[in-house]
């Protein structure tokens, strides 16, 4: 492969970089505290490629290795994002991954119970807090369907850095939802069966739906 070949393949994918950080495309695949670590990294890409380029342009030729068709597949990235833009991990991930939660750390001191919960507090409340804070409260919970036969979950994913490291949190649903289709969006508002959060069933607890409403997609897919 030719050396300004190579330079115009790093420039795409320096390219497709900045394109996926400017605006929210990158939160389908890492935290929002790393866009400007997106931005540099394809900021970077694309000035080292166009200075070797000016550089062979204007220099002595270099002599020219032969790489194959490896480089190539510098343009596979390029084109995904361009062409197909792989949406965040959703009820298909969540199903992969088992049947139960991920147990998170054992704590009984909780703050107040706000009006929304995000789906991995609520999970991490009715496990560990022995305090019973969500006995009898109504919670708002958002996220995407998961279905497994008849049964019908609501679903978050957490990262810590980037959807490779993506853990799903679940909820059962009770009650009568409507027909939703796998991946919708919903804003629920329940009350949590109590006890019903246990290891026999992977720590998924049950909520008992008062209202369910269908929402857009949220910009910020997951939780953290």
């Amino acid at each position: 492969m030719r050396r300004d070949t190579q330079h115009v393949l790093l420039v795409l994918l320096g390219g497709a970089l900045l394109r996926i950080a400017a605006d929210d495309t990158y939160l389908r695949y890492v935290r929002p505290s790393h866009r400007w670590l997106v931005l540099a990294a394809g900021a970077v890409i694309v000035v080292l490629a166009i200075v070797g380029l000016l550089r062979d342009r204007t220099g002595r030729p270099a002599h020219e290795h032969r790489h194959g068709h490896t480089p190539w597949l510098l343009l596979a990235p390029v084109l995904v994002i361009a062409l197909v833009a792989p949406p965040a991990l959703g009820a298909d991930a969540v199903t992969r991954a088992g049947t139960g939660n991920a147990v998170v750390q054992e704590s009984d001191v909780f703050g107040p119970l706000p009006a929304e919960l995000s789906v991995a507090e609520f999970v991490q409340r009715a496990i560990w807090d022995t305090g019973g804070s969500l006995e009898g409260r109504e919670v708002g919970l958002t996220g995407f369907v998961v279905r497994r036969g008849t049964a019908v979950e609501l679903a978050r994913l957490t990262i810590a850095c980037c959807a490779a490291d993506a853990r799903p949190n679940r909820v059962r649903l009770v009650g009568d939802l409507g027909d939703h289709a796998a991946d919708t969006w919903l804003l629920v508002r329940g009350v949590l069966q109590t006890g019903s959060a246990t290891a026999a069933n992977g720590h998924v607890p049950a909520l008992t739906v008062t209202s369910a409403r269908t929402i857009p997609p949220p910009p910020d897919p997951y939780e953290y």
